[in-house]
């Protein structure tokens, strides 16, 4: 290997042995599980040099927006693949800053590395994650702040092309929404856009986005944290600049009465369309804590727009640019990738408990369907067919389409890593910034669940009713079902959250002591003389009150 290449093969860096174990009284969980994890070793392959996970099904290459995420989710069985999905990216970044969005492999040895459009950005955390679980290298963490310093002023140097201070999305592709009626009602085609230049006469592109924008908030907060680490006195420079992109994306796009933003069209009027694309935002971090709540509130827990019997639609269902088409659609029915992208989005502004709501109803949906496609019908949960040469609309373009069709090839990566997480976040552990969440909700199927990572097994066994945490064989806790425990890696107690969906009563056993009391959904406290004292409260609007 050339010097030129060192640091751009997973096998340059210390690769520790991972691996999960599950089982379950529950058959179909179980055979959930085992159904994920067999597709998911079938989705990974060598591009050149590099073992990575690919996305799957229809989809035999990685894209920016997936995954870098599902790699990182995927470390806790394959650490090689995992950063083999970040590495891929950095090691093909353009010397102007721009990273592929998509990148494929052909035989004979040929890479084919697309830039013609940025296709999402789900790659700062998830890349940051494995600086930590590859035991903290300073040589990739100098690679990773290059990487994202790079990115973030490409993006301000050709994506602001008015000039207004606000990141534009110039083609379909740049933030994945593909098929999305938001586009083509006026008159954007499906696809990229390639060159530097801001697309002129494309229906009424550049459209000045919230997408875009977080990118660049979601690259400027890691950088920041990167600093730190590097002591290279840049963290309060990243810090500020990420707050700037905030503060414009709220002065900007966020309308105060609609409880949502809005992008807004090439003559900086407003596209009246609600999206999902706000829970990106969050999943970005480039949303203040009471638009995060206020959204939750007002728009993804109303049972007419995003929480649908299937929640999470692309497009608010009642939106008049709201599709129900049954294949790659981003106009309208819910995606593995939004359920995937929904944990973090939601974790970060601490809405833990509509996390687990979201699980229950993901792993409900993968039971009773039995495929794991890309997407389904909000209402009856119907999975998609694949993309057939034959079918055509059937009337217009809010219909479904007719003609031959067939179920797409199951294994969708995002659908089956989503059910692997929402596993071990309703019935698990789950390792992350050095830091452990063991997590059981109540009158769950009883079960147990071991993770293997850092020369550990961190291993949490529950019966619906209690649950007790091991590091290796020895005891960490004893809790009462319906709280989410984080500790340290070596197992002191941080907070405890409520998951359920009402006041939960709780009692915990841990280092010699016990405590009593009852944690309300949201709220994180700490153990403290026998009880739990309160350390935030966050917001709960479940269910839906029409105001």
């Amino acid at each position: 290997m050339s010097n030129m290449a060192k640091g751009y093969k997973a096998t340059d860096y210390c690769l520790t042995p991972t691996g999960v174990e599950f089982t379950c009284e529950s058959d179909w969980l179980k055979d959930l599980f085992d159904r994920c994890e067999m597709y998911c070793r079938n989705n990974l392959a060598v591009f050149t040099d590099k073992l990575v996970l690919r996305e799957g099904s229809d989809y035999d290459g990685v894209w920016l927006e997936t995954q870098p995420m599902g790699g990182e989710m995927y470390a806790k069985r394959n650490m090689e693949a995992a950063l083999g999905n970040q590495l891929i990216f950095m090691e093909n970044q353009r010397k102007s800053g721009r990273l592929p969005g998509m990148i494929k492999f052909q035989e004979p040895f040929l890479l084919q590395v697309s830039y013609d459009w940025l296709q999402g950005f789900c790659f700062p955390v998830p890349a940051f994650k494995m600086y930590y679980l590859i035991g903290k290298d300073r040589a990739y963490l100098s690679k990773l702040y290059d990487t994202l310093k790079s990115y973030d002023n490409y993006l301000w140097t050709y994506r602001d092309s008015d000039g207004d201070g606000c990141l534009e999305s110039w083609c379909t592709w740049d933030t994945g929404e593909d098929n999305s009626l938001r586009f083509t009602k006026y008159g954007v085609k499906d696809g990229g856009f390639g060159g530097e230049d801001a697309p002129v006469g494309h229906g009424r592109l550049p459209y000045e986005s919230m997408d875009i924008c977080s990118y660049s908030c979601h690259a400027r907060a890691v950088l920041a944290d990167i600093s730190d680490i590097l002591e290279n006195g840049e963290g309060d420079f990243w810090r500020r600049k990420a707050q700037e992109v905030r503060s414009k994306i709220r002065d900007y796009l966020w309308i105060e009465e609609k409880n949502a933003c809005y992008d807004r069209d090439c003559d900086n009027r407003f596209m009246d369309v609600l999206t999902h694309n706000n829970l990106r935002c969050m999943y970005y971090g480039s949303f203040d804590q009471d638009m995060a709540d206020r959204f939750i509130r007002f728009h993804l827990l109303n049972p007419d727009e995003f929480w649908t019997n299937v929640p999470l639609p692309s497009i608010a269902a009642n939106d008049p640019c709201f599709t129900n088409i049954n294949f790659n659609n981003w106009g309208g029915q819910p995606q593995g990738l939004t359920y995937q992208r929904a944990i973090q989005a939601l974790e970060q502004y601490g809405h833990v408990s509509e996390i687990r709501m979201l699980g229950k109803k993901w792993l409900y949906l993968l039971r009773d369907q039995k495929k794991l496609v890309q997407q389904y019908d909000p209402f009856d949960g119907t999975p998609c067919v694949t993309r057939s040469e034959g079918l055509a609309p059937a009337g217009d373009e809010t219909a479904r389409y007719e003609g031959v069709a067939t179920l797409g090839p199951e294994g969708y990566g995002p659908t089956i890593l989503a059910a692997l997480e929402y596993i071990s976040l309703l019935c698990g552990v789950n390792i992350a910034f050095e830091k452990a969440a063991w997590s059981a909700v109540r009158n769950w199927p009883a079960g147990t669940y071991k993770q293997m990572m850092y020369g550990h097994t961190y291993t949490l066994t529950q019966d619906g009713q209690n649950m007790q945490a091991f590091l290796d064989e020895t005891p960490v806790f004893t809790c009462s079902c319906g709280v989410q425990v984080v500790t340290s890696l070596s197992g002191e107690i941080i907070s405890l959250s409520g998951i359920e969906e009402t006041e939960t009563p709780v009692s915990l056993y841990f280092g010699g002591t016990s405590y009593h009391g009852t944690i309300s959904p949201n709220q994180q406290v700490l153990p403290e003389n026998g009880s739990f004292r309160q350390i935030r409260q966050i917001a709960f609007d479940y269910p839906y009150k029409q105001e």
